[in-house]
């Protein structure tokens, strides 16, 4: 700290000295004779006085109140009225005139007018008094009698009318009152008065003022007789009884009248009666008259370029003083105008004469000019004759300024003699002090909805005052009050927040309200932002000058301050400082600052951060970490790492705005300090938790872990944003990737039991809570796989969650993971598969009683014969258990899901990181495991163990040590059966495998027919390449197999195709045990029994023509071979609808599309016998029975298709049905009569075209440049295995099945493979029933053996070469197996 503070003391010592060269700098640029008095102290009691007599003059010059006053207005003469109205109607309406008659039919307007009148919707004034409705309304009466409108329509005289309306007014206005009381009889001359008036209304109205202008005229006459008495016939009670007049309040010269004096009081603290008493004490001095004098004398100094004003001297600039000069003698007219106005009498005390003569000479020719042009200008409206008025005041006498004496002055003294009554001999100072007295009052009492900076409205009125008649321009007036401000600041009465209160008063310009009527202050319309500092004056500028200096170094000394603790839970704020330094101190032109002075400060301020920022650190680890490390856990690194980013977060949030101070950031040299010591700490922690945890035997908890590494990654997030180019100091995934491996694999341990366990809970049954019919697909599966996918998600979720941010710990997760699902799913499709058999398996109530008879060889026999019988009617569907095909649906669901997690794991993505990573170490590693997998195609010839001269033959596989590896479905009745079924056998070396067939009995044990052994050995098979296996069996017939291998890997896709692999043989396997149940009938519908049934049923009508020597034979219509097919159409039909309640769309369609396949091969059965390279005993069919069976194709083809009448297809697809095989089945109508020359020719025709184009691509393979994939990988080339009698095209790898887009992919090829390349399969086999074709055969089996070998070893020399096997690698054999 010692440094600190030295470091701070220089920095002191230089911002002195730097201050002290600007006011050298600005006393430089003071011109030697100036005016600027040495400030004398003022005190207390002078400040006071002086306030006391500007707020007291203040009161003298403010407008008089005027209040209202009522004047009783003069009593009105007696009123008279008419005494007889029969003489007035004979005066003015003669009755020998013909031109005053009423017009025709008069009556009616006139009466419909009185209605008006009587309802009050007349529109004349005058008329809606209720007094005058009365009366027109007794008129009314008189006027609607039938003899007087007779009267009135045949003479057309007006007499009638007026006399009768007075004789009804009469009665009507003399109601109610006593006798002798005349006073109603004037009313009666009003309201025929109005009665005229509505005649001539009407007359005008029907335009007969033009025509008859006499009777106009005498009905004015007469009203106007009528209303000498009453010269207003609007308003009904008579004239005023009198009127307020405006009179002038006089002063009362009591302090309570005096808000500024008040304001006086209030600020030097005295009473109102201390007050009263100096008011009343110096009322004959503090006059009007003597301020009137201040202003001459004032303005006789300012001419004369005297001491006591500002004079040119005070200005850097001459033009600024003239502008000055110029708008202070404009002010001081308006000034002596306002006394004038306020007390008019001081203008008769001396006359004009006199002036003219004694006014002095003025100092210079301008100031002359300018005084007698200000005051002819003032002369020249109070002299106008008409004007009244000037400002509102009443000037009975003619007032001219001119002709006032400037020599009523007195003496004109020295400054120091105070020659002013209301100036102070140093104004400046004295609004300083008094400025300083306000400031204070208002800290201690003001009120904020009363205050706009840090006066008070009632202090700014008086300082207002004060420089207004002290003649303080705006300039200093706003820089005193900036003194004020800053030394109130530097003796710590102010906060920074009120310095920032008064820059922004100095700053601002005044309100719209106050510059309706400025003060007659100079330039008081701008504010120090906007007026040229050319226009101050020297002691202003260089005053102000050194204020901000000073300002500087308060404000620097007060934000270090306020950073020393910026780290703490609540330390004061910096945005006041900052704000102030860099919006009213650094951008202020009159401010300068030294560079070196800056750095110094700034690298102060890193400094004593620094230490702070480790102060602070040290007591988090006080607080957080135990002194003892067996104590310690996860827990306090986690909580140490938390009070460092909340800390860290705290400090972000808090310097948002700003987050860089004075050239240093609070937060990175936060950072800075605390990240590498906390990371260092950290990872020893870490180290020592778990080494003591070891040491101890025990496991810290996996959550804590996790924990940890996301408040551990947060603080990494924190330290790079902060810290961009300082890099973290351990890796976090590195130190705590164990607890996630340790998570993976109790996640493994856990999940075969989870699966185990939701398997036995579930009862798989539809979901929905309808009926079966109406469920939704969505409802289909049960809750096992559901939970299943659920523990998938959410195991695969948790890593998700930790957003582990290395991808190769990540992809290394993600295998690990997908080992558990791989190996979970074998789990679940192994036991829903046992349970799906063993429910197939079960007999149906209809077969229970033949289980029991079946017990006995009599009783069996009686069962078949019921059997067939019961063949004879219409066979009962088999009973599917929903549970079943619930199964199915859930295997079908599984499929779809895990394609979903798939893509969610991102598992190409995960697989190229490791590729990228584990490089060519890991194609050179050989895999310790393979996975061979064994298809069992089919048998024939085997031998028959039934009665019927069949057998129903099922394969089981078994290991060397008795160990049961697979077992097939049950083919019926047939001695040449087709499985096509696969299984995944994994071994680590040599392997035997034995194959069993056994014959199915329902009732008793079942047949051995024959038994045959296979060796697995990895070295055979290291060119990965599938190979078939004609295997004889030990009594009779043979048995076909399909064997491929690939490498066992610790890969993520081989994993996730693994379980696919499990998925879809399980889905296959469950569609084949559904389609068994039906292939009976589809055997024995399409069989060669049926086809002769169908073609021998008329045989008598046969044996007729064979007598008759017909030469035709019946013909067979296409009714009778649809007819044919009606039965297992029917059984299709009712199983389909049975299977429809549980199954889903997509399942539905895989069984039918299983049952196709069943149907085509059931076909080709008929028509041709199977692959073998030695003659077949099948008869082939003649032309009849050809067609008859792709009739029947072409029936079973759009059974399956199922197309409504829109042409919409409800079954499967037709691109599904038009499969290899079935185009293979529609090729054989070119070949099935040719001749065997001919189809010898076409056989060899194609074998040459094939060993050619394999040629083509071995030798473009091993010239191409680029190496393919390992054979590890599934990616080698599909080519003829030995001992081969077919064309074998590439298996169906793991790899190839790790997801549905890549089995759509392969499916896709096949079929693309299958059309673009022609086998001669299909002629082999009918070949095969041409027994002259026994020597091609031979032969032919030979050269696929030959080329099968070929292609194996121009494939090995190809895969030695691409991954090197010939550098150097002692450590494997040929083939890649390791040597033993």
């Amino acid at each position: 700290m010692s440094s600190s503070s030295t470091s701070r003391k220089s920095y002191v010592n230089r911002r002195l000295d730097s201050v002290q060269s600007v006011r050298s700098d600005s006393d430089r640029r003071r011109r030697t004779g100036s005016s600027a008095p040495r400030p004398v102290p003022v005190s207390h009691d002078d400040a006071y006085t002086y306030a006391l007599r500007v707020a007291y003059l203040h009161y003298l010059l403010q407008p008089k109140t005027k209040r209202k006053q009522w004047v009783p207005a003069p009593k009105p003469p007696p009123r008279a009225y008419t005494s007889n109205i029969g003489d007035l109607v004979k005066e003015f309406v003669p009755v020998n005139s013909s031109g005053v008659k009423l017009p025709h039919s008069f009556h009616s307007p006139l009466l419909k007018r009185m209605e008006g009148v009587i309802r009050g919707s007349e529109t004349l004034p005058g008329y809606n008094d209720a007094a005058v409705k009365k009366t027109f309304a007794q008129a009314y009466t008189a006027f609607t009698e039938a003899n007087f409108k007779k009267s009135i329509d045949k003479e057309r005289k007006v007499e009638p009318l007026v006399l009768i309306f007075y004789s009804a007014a009469t009665k009507a206005c003399g109601l109610g009152h006593a006798p002798g009381d005349n006073s109603w009889k004037a009313l009666v001359d009003r309201h025929v008065a109005l009665f005229l008036r509505l005649l001539t209304q009407i007359l005008r109205a029907q335009g007969s003022d033009r025509d008859k202008p006499e009777l106009m005229s005498r009905l004015s006459t007469l009203e106007n007789k009528l209303l000498t008495n009453d010269q207003n016939l609007f308003i009904d009670s008579g004239q005023d009884a009198g009127k307020h007049i405006e009179v002038v309040v006089p002063l009362s010269h009591d302090v309570k009248d005096m808000p500024m004096v008040q304001a006086v009081a209030r600020i030097f603290g005295l009473a109102h009666s201390d007050v009263q008493g100096h008011i009343d004490a110096q009322r004959p001095n503090w006059t009007e008259e003597a301020a009137l004098k201040d202003l001459k004398a004032y303005q006789h100094r300012l001419n004369s370029n005297m001491s006591g004003v500002l004079r040119s001297q005070d200005f850097d600039v001459e033009e600024a003083y003239q502008d000055w000069k110029k708008a202070e003698a404009r002010y001081l007219s308006n000034m002596m105008m306002e006394i004038l106005t306020a007390k008019p009498e001081l203008a008769k005390t001396s006359s004009g004469a006199s002036a003219g003569a004694e006014k002095p000479l003025p100092a210079s020719p301008s100031a002359g000019s300018v005084e007698d042009q200000s005051y002819s200008e003032l002369s020249r409206p109070m002299s106008n004759p008409n004007r009244n008025s000037i400002y509102g005041i009443s000037m009975e006498h003619r007032l001219s300024l001119s002709s006032m004496s400037l020599e009523d002055t007195g003496s004109i003294r020295a400054v120091d003699e105070a020659p002013y009554t209301f100036i102070p001999n140093d104004p400046r100072e004295f609004l300083k002090v008094i400025a300083n007295y306000a400031l204070e009052f208002d800290a201690m009492h003001g009120d904020g909805d009363d205050q706009n900076g840090p006066f008070s409205k009632q202090s700014m009125e008086l300082l207002t005052e004060l420089c207004v008649r002290w003649r303080i321009p705006q300039f200093t007036r706003l820089v005193v009050y900036m003194e004020v401000a800053a030394r109130r600041f530097t003796d710590t009465l102010f906060t920074v927040i009120d310095l920032d209160m008064a820059f922004d008063m100095v700053k601002s310009p005044p309100s719209g309200k106050e510059l309706k009527k400025p003060p007659h202050i100079y330039l008081y319309s701008e504010s120090l932002a906007t007026i040229d500092r050319g226009r101050w004056t020297l002691t202003d500028f260089s005053t102000y000058q050194q204020m901000l200096h000073t300002l500087h170094d308060a404000l620097l000394r007060e934000l270090y301050d306020i950073l020393m603790h910026c780290y703490q839970p609540k330390p004061p704020s910096a945005g006041p400082p900052v704000h102030v330094l860099q919006n009213h101190i650094f951008n202020d032109p009159n401010f300068s600052r030294k560079e070196e002075d800056a750095t110094a400060y700034t690298k102060m301020l890193q400094d004593g951060l620094v230490e702070q920022a480790a102060v602070v650190y040290r007591g988090f680890l006080d607080a957080e970490i135990p002194p003892d490390q067996h104590d310690w856990n996860f827990i306090h690194v986690k909580n140490l790492g938390n009070a460092v980013v909340k800390l860290c977060e705290k400090i972000q949030k808090r310097y948002r705005s700003n987050p860089v101070i004075m050239g240093v950031n609070p937060l990175t040299v936060l950072a800075e300090t605390i990240f590498p010591s906390f990371e260092d700490d950290a990872h020893d922690l870490v180290k020592r938790i778990v080494q003591v945890a070891r040491d101890r035997g025990d496991e810290l908890p996996l959550q804590d872990g996790f924990d940890l590494y996301k408040d551990l990654v947060e603080i990494r997030r924190i330290h790079r944003s902060s810290l961009p180019g300082r890099p973290f100091t351990f890796d976090v995934e590195e130190l705590l990737v164990d607890f996630v491996w340790r998570w993976i694999h109790n996640a493994e341990e856990r999940a075969e039991e989870f699966v185990e366990n939701a398997i036995a809970h579930d009862q798989f049954q539809v979901r929905s809570q309808e009926s079966d019919i109406h469920a939704r697909d969505a409802d289909r599966h049960s809750h096992s796989v559901i939970d299943m996918f659920q523990l998938f998600h959410q195991t695969a979720d948790q890593v998700f969650k930790l957003e582990w941010a290395n991808e190769v710990h990540h992809a290394r997760f993600m295998t690990g993971l997908s080992k558990i699902f791989a190996n979970s799913i074998a789990r679940y499709c192994e036991m829903v598969d046992q349970r799906f058999i063993k429910e197939m398996d079960s007999p149906r109530p209809n077969e229970q009683e033949a289980t029991a008879s079946g017990l006995t060889t009599q009783g069996r026999f009686m069962q078949y014969a019921k059997e067939a019988w019961n063949n004879k009617d219409k066979l009962e569907p088999f009973h599917f258990y929903p549970e079943s095909l619930v199964k199915l649906n859930n295997i079908e669901w599984a499929m779809q899901e895990l394609d979903k997690l798939e893509k969610t794991m991102n598992v190409d993505a995960c697989a190229a990181i490791l590729n990228r990573v584990d490089g060519p170490k890991k194609q050179v590693r050989r895999p310790a495991k393979y996975v061979f997998t064994i298809k069992v195609v089919e048998a024939e010839e085997i031998k028959a163990c039934d009665p019927n001269g069949t057998s129903d033959p099922y394969v089981v596989l078994v290991d060397e040590y008795q160990k049961r590896l697979h077992k097939t479905r049950i083919i019926m009745r047939t001695l040449s059966p087709r499985w096509d079924e696969s299984v995944d056998v994994t071994v680590s070396g040599p392997l035997n495998i034995v194959a069993t067939i056994w014959d199915y009995d329902t009732f008793g044990d079942h047949d051995f027919v024959g038994r045959t052994s296979l060796k697995l050995d990895p070295l055979h098979f290291s060119d990965y390449l599938p190979r078939e296996f004609w295997l004889d069996l030990d009594t009779q017939g043979r048995i076909l197999f399909r064997v491929s291998m690939e490498g066992e890997r610790d890969d993520i896709q081989f994993y996730l195709g693994k379980a696919f692999r499990h998925l879809k043989r399980t889905e296959r396997d469950m569609v084949r045990k559904i389609t068994d149940k039906l292939s009976r009938q589809i055997n024995a519908s399409l069989s060669h029994e049926a086809l002769r049934a169908l073609l021998g049923r008329n045989l008598a009508s046969q044996v007729n023509s064979f007598f008759k020597r017909s030469s035709t034979l019946p013909a067979l219509t296409d009714a009778d071979v649809e007819n044919a097919l009606q039965s297992l159409f029917t059984y299709f039909n009712d199983n389909f609808s049975i299977m429809k309640q549980s199954l889903t769309d997509a399942t539905m369609v895989a069984v039918m599309t299983r049952l196709w396949k069943e149907v085509l091969m059931a076909i080709e059965t008929l028509v041709v016998p199977p692959l073998s390279d030695k003659p077949s005993s099948q008869r082939p069919l003649n032309q009849r029975e050809l067609d008859v069976v792709f009739k029947w194709l072409k029936l079973l083809y759009s059974f399956f298709n199922a197309q409504d009448e829109t042409g919409e297809v409800l079954g499967v697809p037709a691109e599904v049905l038009k499969s290899p095989k079935y185009h293979e089945l529609n090729s054989l109508n070119f070949f099935y009569f040719d001749s065997t020359e001919n189809l010898i020719r076409t056989s060899e025709r194609i074998a040459a075209a094939t060993a050619q184009r394999q040629q083509q691509q071995l030798q473009g393979q091993m010239g191409s440049n680029r190496f393919l994939a390992a054979p590890a990988l599934g990616g080698a080339a599909a080519g003829p295995g030995f001992a081969s009698m077919g064309t074998i095209r590439r298996g169906k790898s793991i790899m190839m099945s790790r997801n549905l887009g890549t089995m759509r992919r392969a499916k896709e090829e096949k079929r693309k493979e299958a059309q673009a390349d022609p086998s001669d399969d299909m002629i082999l086999r009918i070949l095969r029933m041409r027994p002259e074709a026994a020597g091609y055969l031979k032969e032919r089996h030979r050269q696929k053996e030959r080329m099968a070998a070929a292609a194996a070893a121009a494939l090995i020399v190809k895969q030695s070469v691409s991954q090197g096997w010939n550098t150097g690698s002692a450590s494997f054999g040929r083939g890649g197996i390791p040597r033993r």
